[in-house]
């Protein structure tokens, strides 16, 4: 007889969470998800309680550590040995612990896995899942996060997970301000904006950020595929971080603060590379030829893929 596969529920639909499901199915899995609003989605059921009840693997894609907290304190009354409960939202160390007691305390299993991808990447199975906690936990949950994953990347304690996918996200966005500064400099002295961003392609400064984030920054098509409020939450749990290590990050204080500013200025729900809208150049190229558009989901858009150095948990075959 052949084994079935683990039943797998998936909380939180939004630009993630929703391919997740998808890529679960087409993988022949068993999905039930939840969301706080309610979805047009196959096994949609009424509550995380419900998807507890069915699924044996769960994965929570939430905005925060509160609603992280919020959805497993509801499932706790149905937990048992044979779940596995994953976060894959970005929250602090503490609120990430918070949740493994929890979930541990039921006698369920508990992973931290952020990730990081964009919407087309979660969509063609392309995330990186950075995992934190038990090995012998995430063996049993890979071919599950296999499905909607290029590499898997195990970085030790539940906490350490969080704070990996915190500092890249800090370098993130400090990369876009730096960008949106310089092209202030160069659009107030006349220097045509397309050309700045193919000198970035030919300089040693170039990135998967800079890629993705120039053309929407010069266009000034700020359509949300990570939302400015999502990265100041991540900038902000990174220099909580920082203060309580006694670490000075003098760098992401100056990007908290433009993105702060930009919050105030109504741009919370646009792309968080919006923060190129304190100066006047955004909108004043209309076309660029080959650009790259940015499709992030949380956090850069990840470069073509490559052999994992990680085969336990690489990607699936």
């Amino acid at each position: 007889m052949a084994c079935r596969k683990p039943l797998v529920g998936v909380i939180g639909l939004g630009i993630i969470g929703s391919q997740v499901a998808g890529n679960l199915r087409a993988a022949g899995f068993d999905v039930w998800v939840w969301n706080r609003s309610p979805r047009q989605e196959p096994n949609f059921v009424g509550s995380a309680m419900e998807v507890a009840e069915t699924a044996d693997t769960i994965q929570i894609f939430v905005s925060d550590g509160p609603a992280l907290i919020a959805t497993v304190e509801a499932m706790a009354p149905v937990l048992a040995s044979r779940h596995v409960v994953l976060n894959h939202a970005t929250v602090s160390p503490a609120e990430v612990n918070t949740a493994s007691e929890i979930v541990n305390k039921c006698g369920a299993g508990f992973l931290n896995a952020p990730f990081t991808g964009s919407r087309l990447a979660a969509g063609a199975g392309d995330l990186v899942y950075y995992v934190g906690g038990d090995t012998a936990l995430l063996a049993r949950v890979q071919p599950i996060l296999q499905a909607s994953s290029r590499e898997i990347l195990h970085v030790g304690e539940i906490g350490q997970a969080s704070l990996v996918k915190i500092a890249t996200n800090l370098v993130s966005a400090a990369t876009v301000q730096a960008l949106a500064e310089a092209m202030a400099l160069l659009d107030r002295a006349g220097v045509p904006l397309d050309t700045f961003v193919k000198a970035t392609e030919l300089n040693a400064m170039s990135s998967a950020v800079s890629k993705a984030k120039l053309p929407i920054m010069v266009t000034g098509e700020f359509e949300p595929h990570f939302a400015l409020k999502h990265m100041l939450k991540d900038v902000e749990l990174g220099l909580a971080e920082a203060k309580t290590f006694g670490v000075l990050l003098p760098a992401c204080g100056a990007v908290a603060a433009s993105m702060q500013d930009a919050a105030k200025a109504g741009w919370s729900d646009m792309d968080f590379s919006v923060v190129a809208k304190h100066y006047p150049y955004p909108g004043k190229v209309t076309q660029l030829e080959n650009a790259t558009r940015s499709t992030e989901g949380s956090g850069p858009a990840i470069p073509e893929p490559r052999k994992s150095i990680f085969p336990l948990f690489g990607k699936r075959s």
